[in-house]
């Protein structure tokens, strides 16, 4: 691909995205091990031809002031961080994966002056172990997914992915119909950009940047691995089917049960419901809901039943499924980058902390989520977990994978 499609292609600004932009914590992680010895040249070529085919790992976030609008700001070389460790690790669940995730995210990414990528990787036996700690804004879940089985395939087969045109969700009309908010959360929504206004505040990135890194220098979080093997995964999926509920389903009722809980909030993708994609682009085509289950319960099947209904439901009302995304597109976006530091009480924006406060709950993290990619095959990877973003609305968030049979589990506990 030459330098000239960069040029030529459109602007692609943050819209729903903006949301990731000045919120700490926005990272996350996919750890695999690639059945390929180490080999730093090619780890190299390896995120060149990946950086070839998406744009956005060439790019920095990019501002413009007289719109206040922040965009993709496409260059002519990847951005991607390598750190080439080269030591030997035990494999997948070796603590030192952990500990590099947790060096990488005790830090705010400087999205204005570095990439949304950082890769390390080690040596263990006759593999490779990679890490990939992404910002949110590069891509979600499924997008880091994608990424990481085409790094595995490009790395041990020399499979070349490839070019595809970023296309991201660019207004309201890209979401799905009758997905508009209720008249009420309409009515809130309108008064607080309103007060926004009238304040008359602007939140530079600079400002945010650095207030975050003082806020990551406390937020501790604990990352804690678990595995279901392929024996007992298989007679988990045999109950789940018998009780016409999902794995996901059953996980979250594990879940809610041993929190003593009774609402979570699910992440969803919603690229099946959506037009402005293009298969194989990175960006965020994920919404997320929460469920609430009326009666606690002991009995994990029927906690799994309410849950799949709960999800169902919410899953075939467009308003429930994208409410989270029409508050990302209706609020103002200068109100959307207050929320966080107003909330935390860091920055004096009534509008803001209101926003904060009551539509995101940033104020005191109390919230349990669950996000699962659910099932992949790739030859070329042999193990792999997903570690998912801490929002600062959250107390415990899992993160489940399941790569070639094995189901794994990353509990991220403030």
């Amino acid at each position: 691909m030459d330098n000239e499609k960069i040029c030529m292609s459109e602007r692609k600004y943050l819209f729903t995205e903006r949301a990731h932009l000045m919120c700490p914590n926005m990272g996350f992680a996919i750890a695999l091990t690639v059945k390929s010895p180490y080999d730093e040249s090619r780890i190299k070529e390896t995120i060149a031809v990946l950086s070839e085919a998406h744009p956005f790992l060439k790019s920095l976030i990019g501002y413009e002031k007289e719109s206040n609008a922040y965009y993709y700001d496409v260059t002519d070389s990847s951005k991607v961080e390598l750190n080439l460790i080269g030591d030997e690790i035990s494999g997948i669940e070796a603590p030192e994966i952990i500990s590099e995730y947790d060096r990488i995210m005790s830090r705010d990414f400087d999205l204005l002056n570095e990439g949304m990528l950082k890769v390390s990787a080690w040596k263990t036996g006759n593999d490779t172990v990679f890490l990939l700690a992404l910002h949110h804004l590069l891509a979600d879940g499924r997008g880091a997914l994608m990424l990481s089985e085409e790094l595995a395939s490009c790395y041990k087969e020399g499979i070349k992915p490839a070019y595809v045109e970023e296309k991201l969700i660019a207004s309201a009309e890209d979401l799905p119909k009758n997905s508009e908010m209720a008249f009420i959360n309409r009515l809130f929504t309108k008064k607080a950009n309103k007060d926004w206004k009238k304040e008359n505040r602007l939140l530079s990135y600079a400002e945010y940047h650095k207030i975050a890194d003082e806020f990551l220098k406390t937020d501790r979080i604990k990352h804690t691995l678990s595995e279901i093997a392929p024996e007992e995964l298989s007679i988990v999926m045999g109950n789940c089917k018998k009780r016409g509920v999902t794995v996901n389903d059953y996980l979250m009722a594990k879940f809610l049960i041993e929190e003593n809980a009774k609402s979570a909030v699910v992440a969803s993708d919603l690229r099946d419901k959506l037009t402005c994609i293009n298969e194989g682009s990175l960006g965020n085509f994920a919404t997320a809901f929460s469920i609430t289950i009326k009666k606690k319960s002991d009995d994990v099947w029927k906690v799994s039943k309410e849950v799949h209904d709960a999800i169902l439901k919410k899953i075939n009302t467009p308003s429930e499924l994208c409410l989270v995304l029409q508050c990302y597109a209706m609020l103002e976006p200068g109100l959307l980058d207050a929320a966080f530091v107003s909330a935390k009480k860091m920055y004096d924006s009534k509008a803001g902390e209101f926003i904060g406060k009551y539509y995101f709950h940033f104020d005191n993290p109390h919230g349990y989520s669950i996000t699962n990619l659910g099932k992949a095959k790739c030859d070329a990877i042999g193990d792999a977990f997903f570690i998912p973003p801490a929002s600062p609305a959250g107390i415990k968030i899992l993160g489940a994978l399941t790569m070639n049979g094995r189901l794994r589990i990353c509990s991220s506990e403030r």
